[in-house]
C-alpha cells in the first residue's frame, strides 16, 4: 500500500481503513518503518502565511528497488508505463539531494490552492527550492513562482534527468540531477545569465 501513496500526503485514515485496522496501529507501523530507514517521513513547512496549508507529512519509500519490485516493475518499459513513474523520479531525486546536502531542515510546501514544492532546505538563513521532474525539458510554472514568493526562496532548481544545466528564468534553473551534489547551498544564489546551456557529465 505504501508503494501507492509513495509520495504523496500521508492518510493514515484511508490506509487503516483499507487494512482493516486503526489509525493508531497504521501511525505505528509508519514509525517502525521510518526507524529502520525503510521509508522517508518529509514534514511540511508552515508558518503564518496567511495561507491555508496542506500540513501533512509525505511519505517515501528510500529504495526505488524496493519502490519498483512492491509495484511488480522489473524493466525501464513498465516503468516509464506506469502511472507511479512521476512519484519514483521524485523520490530517487529527492534521496539524492538529502544525501549530497543532507536531510535536516528539510520540508517540503503546499497550499490547499495547488501551489506547491517538492523540497525546501533551510541553510542558515537561506532557502533553496527543488523540484523534481521526469521530463527531458522542464519548464517553469505558475506554481513555482508562487512558492517562491511566499517562501522567500534564493533560488529554485527544477531537478531532471538530464545532462544539461540551464536558467529558466532569473530564480529557477533547471539542473541535471548528476550535478545535485555540485551545489554549493552556502554561496549567493546564482542568477540566470542568459539563454545558453552548460553540458553537465
Amino acid at each position: 500500500m505504501l508503494a501507492h501513496f509513495h509520495g504523496q500526503t500521508w492518510n493514515a485514515s484511508e490506509l487503516a481503513r483499507s487494512m482493516g485496522v486503526s489509525t493508531t496501529a497504521v501511525n505505528r507501523y509508519r514509525d517502525l518503518l521510518a526507524g529502520s530507514f525503510m521509508i522517508r517521513i518529509l514534514p511540511p513547512w508552515f508558518e503564518n502565511l496567511g495561507k491555508r496549508l496542506v500540513r501533512s507529512p509525505k511519505v517515501y519509500l528510500r529504495d526505488s528497488g524496493i519502490l519498483h519490485s512492491l509495484l511488480d516493475l522489473d524493466d525501464m518499459a513498465g516503468l516509464a508505463a506506469h502511472p507511479r513513474y512521476g512519484a519514483s523520479w521524485e523520490g530517487f531525486a529527492l534521496e539524492q539531494t538529502l544525501t549530497a546536502h543532507g536531510d535536516r531542515n528539510a520540508y517540503f510546501y503546499a497550499t490547499q490552492r495547488g501551489a506547491e514544492l517538492d523540497l525546501m532546505l533551510l541553510r542558515g538563513n537561506r532557502r533553496w527550492g527543488f523540484e523534481f521532474k521526469c521530463s527531458d525539458a522542464p519548464e517553469t510554472t505558475r506554481s513555482m513562482h508562487i512558492t517562491i514568493e511566499d517562501l522567500g526562496l534564493e533560488h529554485l532548481w527544477v531537478v531532471y534527468p538530464g545532462d544539461r544545466e540551464y536558467p529558466l528564468s532569473e530564480r529557477i534553473t533547471a539542473l541535471p540531477l548528476g550535478a545535485v551534489h555540485g551545489l554549493d547551498l552556502r554561496a549567493p544564489a546564482p542568477r540566470a545569465e542568459g539563454p545558453s546551456k552548460r553540458e553537465v557529465g
